[in-house]
């Protein structure tokens, strides 16, 4: 997938593969897709853009939707914070679409758009 690649190409594995525990805001391949023309490239293409996108869908600690619900914003690796619905089923206006999706270090909630921090924004639009 797109998002295996992408952890790959930032140097993250070993990170997320880590003890954690992390919650993983997981973009579909689709998602990458509907970027506009040429962001996915541009990221790629630049290691520490690439790694801020990435780490803007990692919070640290095991949380699931409700656990969302509740905090109204956590903040992401990033440092950027990311706020969500009452539900937990929306993280800065973009839905997901399955979540609580358990894994060995922590849980993952599949998202339909990646979720761009503001330096990715302004990298992109530059």
């Amino acid at each position: 997938t797109t998002l295996v690649t992408a952890v790959g190409e930032a140097g993250l594995v070993d990170t997320l593969n880590g003890p954690g525990p992390f919650t993983i805001f997981a973009p579909t391949d689709d998602a990458f897709a509907a970027l506009p023309e040429g962001a996915l490239d541009a990221i790629l293409a630049d290691k520490d853009l690439l790694t801020a996108v990435l780490t803007n869908h990692v919070i640290s600690g095991d949380l699931k939707a409700a656990d969302l619900g509740s905090a109204s914003t956590q903040s992401a690796l990033s440092t950027e914070e990311l706020s969500f619905n009452a539900e937990g089923t929306v993280v800065n206006g973009i839905d997901v679409i399955c979540s609580n999706v358990p894994v060995g270090n922590g849980t993952v909630h599949i998202v339909d758009q990646v979720i761009l921090p503001q330096a990715a924004i302004d990298a992109l639009n530059g």
